[in-house]
């Protein structure tokens, strides 16, 4: 510090500018995730089509279309009234059977009572107990008919099987439906959570695991790989998804392997065949290195360099090789030594080879070099 203070003053005395004073900071080696950024689509996580379950004129719809749909909820309403007919065909039949069944549990009781007294022949006894049995075969019969009546005038309420929202009207009202047809009537899409269906290069990913099978690279934790969604225009999607699998099988016209995360949608704003692009980590590096994006510089021909602090306090250019972002740091591939000291702010104060007054910078807080960003 001393030393630093009196070239101060000598600069100050000769009329010389002093060094400037900029942000430094030690290189450390740490695990570093190895992410990868997929092209992929949104799609529902449960598609539902609409359908008639009995025929018969459509009466009503009851939905909005474009709304949010509950599971159970009234979508449209079959005229019931032929329904409602055989409801009351079936429960007087059924009324019927038991009245006749009465009857044969009496007539069944009366050849008991005169059988103990030796009155009536065994033949009595045992038709009474057929009728009997018959009675209650067609009591039974008659209230799964009345059962199945029921249903049927239930099912003149067409509801939705599933909670999601619910696309246009594909029939209107008047139009004939029958439970047979291949028709459907709307369709319903679950989009909370959604899927994120993308693809990778089957070589990519044998080249990955090839890495971690030698001990280059590690797999991250069960459960513990990040995935999360970018836009277009380069914004993230503010809640992080989870990766569910990836297929067997490789595509052999495209030579890629799909994989499908899931992502929580609580306002809709992921929307079925939407593009994005899927930012995942598929491995960890054990001894990683990563600078601030702020650190960087580039040459003319656009090359990423930085401020290396030397021994004698002055700033030397190097050039580096990045690699993936992360957040507001920048991997680093090769050109950069773990324990090295380089300059992270104030970098547009510098003279490559000058004298610098090096101070201690935390990354807390910190915005990107844009105009690296702008470069890259």
């Amino acid at each position: 510090m001393l030393v630093l203070v009196s070239s101060h003053v000598r600069a100050q005395e000769s009329g010389e500018m002093p060094p400037p004073a900029v942000g430094v900071l030690e290189i450390k080696a740490h695990p570093v995730p190895v992410m990868s950024e997929l092209p992929g689509r949104i799609a529902a996580t449960r598609i539902s089509e609409v359908r008639a379950r009995v025929s018969g004129i459509l009466q009503e719809r009851v939905f909005q279309q474009g709304s949010l749909v509950h599971k159970g909820d009234v979508l449209y309403r079959i005229d019931p009234k032929l329904f409602q007919v055989r409801v009351a065909s079936a429960r007087a039949a059924l009324q019927k059977a038991k009245a006749i069944q009465a009857n044969a549990r009496q007539q069944l009781e009366r050849q008991r009572s005169l059988r103990a007294r030796n009155v009536s022949t065994a033949v009595d006894y045992d038709t009474a107990a057929v009728n009997l049995a018959q009675a209650d075969a067609d009591v039974a019969a008659q209230q799964a008919a009345l059962d199945e009546a029921e249903i049927n005038l239930d099912y003149t309420k067409i509801r939705a099987p599933i909670t999601g929202i619910i696309g246009g009207a594909l029939v209107t009202e008047g139009t004939l439906v029958t439970a047979e047809g291949a028709s459907n009537l709307a369709l319903i899409q679950q989009i909370d959570p959604v899927y994120a269906d993308f693809t990778q290069s089957a070589q990519d990913l044998l080249a990955l695991k090839r890495a971690v099978s030698e001990g280059r690279l590690q797999s991250p934790a069960p459960g513990q790989a990040s995935v999360e969604l970018v836009f277009d225009g380069g914004k993230s999607y503010s809640k992080p998804g989870k990766l569910l699998f990836s297929n067997a099988n490789v595509d052999p016209n495209t030579g890629q392997v799909t994989l499908r995360a899931e992502f929580p949608n609580p306002d809709g704003d992921l929307l079925p065949g939407m593009y994005v692009r899927v930012r995942i980590e598929q491995a960890v590096q054990k001894s990683g290195i990563t600078i601030p994006q702020r650190a960087v510089m580039r040459d003319a021909q656009g090359n990423p360099q930085i401020l290396v602090l030397a021994a004698d306090q002055t700033a030397q250019v190097r050039t580096i090789v990045l690699g993936a972002s992360l957040s507001t740091e920048w991997i680093v591939v090769s050109g950069l030594n773990d324990g090295e000291t380089i300059i992270a702010d104030g970098v547009q104060k510098v003279t490559p080879g000058g004298k610098v007054v090096a101070e201690p910078w935390t990354p807390q807080n910190a915005e990107p070099n844009t105009s690296d960003q702008a470069a890259k």
